[in-house]
């Protein structure tokens, strides 16, 4: 029998701020769980989701309620009794782990995906003014990275993205809007920002207003991230969008986000594989089904003061798994 062995809220710094249209944040508090079949230990964590009202103090508390619950421990009970959300992405991670450690088995063979390799990820570039943006743009692609994602608030983004493109004249582009363009005469923006070498626009209005982008002009794809969490959703989103953003906390693990890139590319859409702010070990399996994405973004790690020891390594722009 799989029992729950250990819960806590655990606190990491960022490496200088990490800020978004909705606020900035210094540190990130995680969730970590442990379960154990009374001989192998499997490790999960999760980051709140905040903007839904998530902690890591309720996700602490969801995980020992559900250990507490006499029904069996397993990733197919956690989608029928657990909703979505980083305490399930948690406990679903450490089950993962736990068959890993148990069997021997890789995950990426337990899952069906293919054998992980070095992957190309984004790296995040602040909301700031344009010239701090410049600044960090050209730092980050000093470092090698050739992927940067942009974080915009509907204010001077044109200059913002103009700035960036001058610190790092060679580096793809994306932009995460974090629903903050309900006012912005996307049309006009979108050909603006191709013409700048944006390849992609996440987010660009508040989840549940999705349908203010029916009808709309666009020069450039747009990604659901907040409007998509579950498989579910794709339903709704799939018209509107052209990609989606997969967020194993936004999913509730690797089990429902599996389900969740399926039926995306079932309808057509391209997928993103992103994280939160996390240590290494929120992202592994995330690192995993990123091998099937179009696009990855698991730069958490590398915007913390520090990650986990034995984490991913990050160079040349890419992430791969520790040697």
């Amino acid at each position: 029998m799989i029992t729950l062995k250990t819960v806590r809220v655990e606190h990491f710094a960022v490496a200088g701020s990490f800020i978004i249209s909705r606020g900035a944040k210094t540190a990130v508090d995680v969730v970590y769980c442990e379960v154990t079949d009374g001989t192998h230990v499997g490790r999960g964590e999760g980051t709140p989701i905040y903007y839904e009202g998530e902690t890591a103090e309720l996700c602490a508390e969801a995980i020992e309620t559900r250990g507490r619950q006499n029904r069996p421990l397993t990733r197919e009970d956690l989608l029928k009794t657990m909703m979505e959300g980083a305490a399930r992405n948690a406990l679903d991670a450490a089950l993962w782990d736990l068959e890993v450690r148990a069997t021997g088995t890789p995950l990426w063979q337990l899952a069906g995906l293919p054998e992980p390799k070095p992957l190309v990820t984004a790296y995040t570039i602040s909301l700031n003014d344009p010239e701090t943006m410049k600044i960090d743009a050209a730092k980050a692609a000093a470092q090698g990275y050739p992927l940067l994602k942009l974080k915009l608030n509907g204010e001077d983004d044109l200059l913002r993205v103009a700035a960036v493109r001058i610190g790092a004249p060679d580096a793809r582009l994306i932009i995460d809007a974090n629903e903050a363009w309900g006012d912005v005469n996307l049309e006009e923006m979108t050909a603006a920002l191709k013409k700048l070498g944006v390849e992609l626009i996440e987010q660009p209005v508040e989840a549940g207003l999705e349908e203010a982008l029916d009808g709309r002009v666009s020069s450039l794809p747009f990604c659901a991230d907040e409007s998509c969490h579950v498989a579910e959703d794709i339903e709704r989103v799939a018209g509107l969008f052209q990609a989606v953003n997969i967020k194993l906390d936004k999913a509730g693990g690797l089990t429902e986000a599996l389900r969740l890139s399926e039926t995306a590319k079932a309808r057509g859409l391209k997928t993103m594989v992103g994280c939160m702010l996390s240590t290494s070990l929120g992202i592994h399996p995330a690192f995993h089904l990123a091998q099937t994405a179009d696009w990855v973004d698991l730069d958490g790690p590398a915007l913390l003061a520090q990650d986990r020891d034995g984490g991913f390594t990050f160079a040349g722009g890419t992430i791969g798994l520790p040697g």
